[in-house]
């Protein structure tokens, strides 16, 4: 194939190499979120407005919505803003970011060491508001960070390690900031009738629709499943002991794809190797 590419001198915005060959990405989601890269720093249009703009139809947008969600590309949180009204802060980004890493965006903070020289810059549309807002405006705030006056022991116990690793044993069980304390406690609850980490784990799996199924609420979610205790199930001659779970950043499937370097594909073709191999499956066979 030949190609001809002049680079425009300006207005145009750089964009990865993995969004735009992204085997996940339709179409209209690289087209949605290449879109909210190129607003100005300033812009506060959603991604409602931004697809209406790009002509998507509303079951467009929504496909597309679920699809960068679902690979860390988008994040959204419910917060009360001022006066009491609820309001979406949205988060985009060139790469996939977890949750964690999406707050630590949203915020501001530095994600390690010393922070750099001036303010941070941000790409998300819409103003989060400060922390004593939501602690004036909501009845249900969130839980007060480490350090702070009045921050509890809850991120720091088993239970709030639990609730805190649920996106990483599901991506679709990202839980509100406002909800972590309250399903800590739940946890806790279950703990204490002899459950583990494990069996409470369980328990929720079993009550998760399908890998596909899409989950709109999962706080709301958890708060039903966690509701009623059922009584704990210990073999007599093994002591189940409560392990932890383990919080690990995800690491992106695409960032371990390669591009096949074979000539028998129309554009280029990502794969997933097993070892060195420098061709997909097709071309191999």
């Amino acid at each position: 194939m030949i190609r001809h590419a002049i680079s425009p001198p300006g207005s145009f915005t750089q964009v990865p190499n993995a969004v735009i060959r992204h085997p996940r990405l339709n179409a209209n989601a690289v087209r949605l979120l290449t879109w909210q890269l190129s607003l100005p720093g300033d812009a506060r249009d959603s991604l409602s407005r931004t697809a209406e703009r790009a002509g998507l139809g509303k079951c467009a947008f929504l496909a597309a919505k679920r699809q960068l969600k679902a690979e860390g590309f988008l994040h959204e949180w419910r917060v009360q803003g001022e006066r009491g009204r609820w309001e979406t802060v949205q988060l985009v980004s060139g790469t996939p970011l977890s949750a964690e890493e999406a707050v630590v965006v949203r915020d501001g903070e530095p994600a390690g060491g010393a922070p750099a020289a001036g303010e941070p810059t941000r790409r998300d549309v819409g103003r989060h508001p400060g922390r004593q807002d939501l602690v004036d405006n909501t009845s249900n705030p969130p839980a007060a960070e480490s350090g702070e006056p009045g921050a509890s022991a809850e991120s720091s116990d088993e239970a709030g390690q639990f609730v805190a690793g649920l996106a990483e044993l599901d991506s679709r069980l990202r839980i509100p900031r406002a909800m972590v304390a309250e399903l800590a406690a739940r946890v806790r609850d279950w703990f204490a009738r002899g459950h583990t980490a494990e069996s409470v784990w369980q328990h929720i799996r079993r009550s998760l629709p399908g890998q596909r199924g899409w989950i709109e609420r999962p706080g709301g979610l958890l708060r039903y499943v966690l509701a009623d205790i059922p009584a704990a199930v210990v073999t007599a001659d093994v002591e189940v002991a409560r392990v932890p779970v383990q919080r690990q950043a995800p690491v992106p499937r695409v960032s371990r794809m390669r591009e096949c370097e074979g000539s028998g594909h129309v554009q280029a073709t990502l794969f997933l190797p097993v070892g060195a191999e420098a061709l997909c499956g097709a071309c191999r066979a």
